[in-house]
């Protein structure tokens, strides 16, 4: 029925309109169908949909209607599973799917033509998309199925039915969505339920007792690190060495057979036990040990970030470290043509494209056909395949045989106000070209995970019911973290408006494209011409902020201009009163040129949990006094008033929209386990610039407040108390990270640099990441050293400290 059609589910994502076929899914979060005219005047033909649609309206559409599009979309895709007669291999697990993934595909790529999912394709809409792109020529499929709540693999299951299952590992993610551990285990191992052979980490128990009790008669491949008796029957018998030098040496033996020794090329236990899956599936293959230890020593890293950072001569550098074929080339450009603004060309530098079992002259012919569709408008080629077949692209251009050379070809000034896509497979060290690219001020970088924030959205979007909107919190440039790339994150994911504090951080996300409703919650307007050209609709505190507006609205000509009311109910701070609501109706009564958009008001103790008589007050007080504004109207006035913590403790009260802040950054304030589902989305890092041996009793820094109490190696650090970095933080106040390890600061904290003690970190080295606040040591953590809140410590960062964003997958 869609054979050579394209599918599509997010209209955003539409490049070849001709030859799609969109499927109107029907989600808590948005209807598909809304899409439809629009990707009509763009050229879509193709629809599946669930409502009526009225043909003669499209002339030349083909509408099928079905009880479910996401259904059709699924079936499809299991039937295409169903013709393929190659081998199968389905992941999961809690992390490392896309990473053992990646490496399978890089060390089978010689003797199996290949599909495999894109990035981290792996949910119910994201499985049948990658399995849409099977074909005969295919003899191998590696695909991901990612869960987070019971009851989801089975679906996942009927359609990659795969023949060699991985569990790669059982960790707490998402563990608010099961009953428990063993709950968990079972659900993903439906994954294996047709599977002949499963691997697996048999030092976990649960998980080795749930595979053995649920699957006796299969081929059994679970791999040990450890040596107790428990462990003895694993087939599979491993040993981990970290070595210096970013890397670690990885021993196997397999069914008693000779031990293989692998030098890898990364040093975290969690990579290597990434290589010990693709290790045990290579075996399942019938791959001999020696083999397996040749080719998977081959492996290069495997990047999963896509990276946004500003480039030199105003330019925007995305930097996508993932491997690269064609599925994740669509992909970055589909990023990327989110991100276009008008006057800044899109150029592309490229490595040789894997070919996936493709003839290359084909290939590069598609690749071009992706390029063109997403107007490149030239392309700088890497590599002996790209050079041979670059005029097949079809794009201006040039290319070079190596990194090297492109590096020792091109300078700073070939780049000038565009944006620029670098996409190199592993092996080309495509992040030296980044560094020789970025406008590099300052080594110290905030970065911020994007996907981290998506999942933090989605986290509360799941309290709330469908309808209801939600106000995202962008002030103050983001908490911290920038606004402009939130903004365009928070757009794409559904979010029903941005809040800035003042008008200048609206304008400047609407010069940046961002086209959503914006909110602008300071107390006075200024620039009312910034105002109304921007369409940033102000916050209505008092009388006097409503006469000034309606006074600078007159003037321009304007009527109707949406406005927001804040009602004081219990904050004090700012806001109309019970008392004075009558008097407020009247006067918007006698005027035309503003409307009310929505009446909100502001909690004072939705975070105490020792206070909710007072929240509770309050809720009644402005249920009481919104409910007498929006029955005024004649029009639709919307109310909201949960704030990140208010939406967690009473979600009764969400009425049409909540504002989402410091929950959406990742930030827990309730301290009750309810926000255990949160990630925080900024880290900031410096390097080390310098090392030095001192012995006991030497000083350190201003004043000598740093003794020694031993021989030491202290380590110099580019980030000071001007970067942000609190000078209440010296002496050992606050521990930074370094290779894992905890080192405290020493000395006084300078403007702009700072020691600490790196005595206890093996192999420590100048260029070394150190990590200010992060994962390992929250900024939580920060603020109680501090005595303060994570707000102050995330918004002082300051803007000097250059911010990099980031996709994990």
């Amino acid at each position: 029925m869609f054979e050579d059609l394209i599918p599509l589910t997010d209209s955003r994502s539409l490049s070849d309109a001709p030859h799609t076929v969109f499927f109107a899914l029907k989600t808590a979060t948005g209807d598909g169908h809304r899409f439809i005219p629009g990707l009509y005047r763009r050229g879509v033909r193709h629809f599946v949909v669930e409502d009526d649609f009225p043909a003669d309206d499209y002339p030349g559409a083909r509408f099928v209607k079905t009880a479910s599009p996401l259904r059709t979309l699924q079936e499809y895709a299991a039937a295409k599973r169903r013709k393929f007669n190659g081998k199968v291999i389905g992941i999961t697990g809690s992390r490392g799917k896309t990473i053992v993934k990646e490496i399978l595909g890089e060390v089978l790529a010689p003797d199996w033509r290949i599909c495999r999912s894109p990035r981290s394709y792996n949910s119910r809409i994201g499985v049948p998309l990658s399995l849409w792109r099977l074909s005969p020529d295919n003899t191998l499929g590696i695909f991901e199925a990612g869960i987070s709540r019971s009851g989801e693999m089975e679906t996942l299951e009927a359609m990659i039915a795969p023949s060699v299952a991985v569990i790669t590992n059982i960790s707490s993610e998402h563990d608010e969505g099961f009953a428990s551990r063993r709950e968990k285990i079972d659900e993903k191992l439906k994954l294996a339920s047709r599977a002949s052979t499963i691997i697996f980490p048999a030092d976990d128990r649960e998980l080795a007792e749930a595979v053995a009790s649920l699957y006796p008669d299969r081929d059994l491949i679970g791999w040990t690190a450890g040596a107790d008796n428990a462990s003895a029957a694993a087939p599979l018998k491993v040993r981990i060495e970290n070595v210096s030098g970013n890397r670690s040496v990885l021993f196997f033996s397999f069914r008693g057979g000779k031990e293989q020794r692998i030098e890898l090329p990364f040093q975290e236990n969690w990579q290597a036990e990434n290589a010990v899956s693709a290790v045990g599936v290579m075996l399942a293959l019938g791959y001999g040990e020696e083999e397996v230890a040749l080719r998977i020593a081959r492996v290069r890293p495997a990047g999963t970030r896509l990276q946004v950072s500003d480039g030199v001569n105003n330019s925007l550098i995305v930097h996508d470290d993932y491997t690269c074929d064609l599925s994740s080339l669509a992909i970055a450009l589909d990023f990327i043509s989110r991100r276009l603004t008008s006057g800044r060309p899109l150029s592309v530098i490229l490595s040789d494209i894997a070919p996936e079992g493709e003839h290359l002259p084909d290939l590069y012919r598609k690749a071009g056909e992706l390029l063109g569709l997403r107007n490149v408008s030239r392309v700088i080629g890497v590599g002996p395949e790209i050079t041979a077949h670059f005029n097949l692209l079809g794009i201006p251009g040039r290319t070079f045989f190596s990194t090297g050379e492109l590096l020792e070809n091109l300078t700073p000034t070939d780049f000038s106000s565009e944006i620029l896509l670098v996409k190199g497979a592993p092996g080309f060290d495509f992040g030296s070209i980044v560094d020789h690219l970025e406008a590099k001020t300052h080594e110290t970088v905030l970065e911020v995970n994007l996907d981290a924030m998506v999942d933090n959205f989605n986290f509360f979007r799941s309290h709330l019911r469908p309808e209801t909107g939600i106000v995202a919190m962008v002030k103050a440039s983001g908490y911290g973290a920038g606004s402009l790339e939130l903004a365009k994150t928070l757009q794409a994911h559904g979010a029903a408006y941005l809040a800035v504090a003042v008008g200048d951080e609206g304008a400047d996300l609407r010069r940046a494209g961002i086209t959503m409703p914006i909110m602008v919650l300071n107390p006075t307007v200024l620039n009312y011409t910034q105002l109304f050209d921007n369409r940033l609709e102000p916050e209505i505190f008092s009388f006097d902020s409503l006469d000034k507006i309606i006074y600078e609205a007159r003037r321009a000509g304007i009527t109707g201009y949406p406005i927001h009311l804040k009602l004081d109910s219990g904050m004090h701070r700012l806001g109309f009163r019970e008392e004075q609501l009558d008097a407020l109706l009247e006067r918007l009564d006698a005027q035309d040129v503003v409307s009310v958009r929505s009446v909100f008001s502001h909690l004072a103790t939705a975070d105490c949990l020792d206070q909710d008589e007072y929240t509770l007050g309050q809720l009644e007080y402005f249920s009481r006094c919104s409910r007498k504004i929006i029955d005024h109207f004649p029009y639709r006035v919307l109310r909201h008033v949960l704030n990140t913590a208010g939406i967690l403790r009473f979600p009764q009260y969400q009425f049409d929209m909540v504002r989402l802040g410091i929950g959406l950054y990742g930030i827990p304030i309730l301290n009750n386990g309810m926000e255990d589902g949160l990630r925080p989305i900024s880290t900031l890092r410096s390097v080390i610039i310098a090392l030095h041996p001192w012995e006991a009793s030497e000083t350190i820094g201003y004043g000598r407040r740093g003794v020694l109490r031993r021989p030491s190696l202290i380590a110099t650090v580019p980030i000071g108390y001007a970067d942000g970095f609190n000078r209440h933080c010296s002496r050992g106040q606050w521990d930074v990270i370094v290779n894992g390890k905890r080192c405290p600061t020493v000395g006084n904290i300078c403007m702009d640099i700072c020691m600490i003690d790196v005595t206890d970190v093996p192999g420590v080295s100048v260029g070394d990441s150190v990590t200010i606040f992060g994962p390992e040591n929250t900024v939580m953590e920060m603020a109680g050293v501090l005595d303060t809140i994570p707000y102050e410590c995330l918004t002082a960062v300051s803007p000097r400290v250059r911010r990099v964003y980031f996709r994990e997958s």
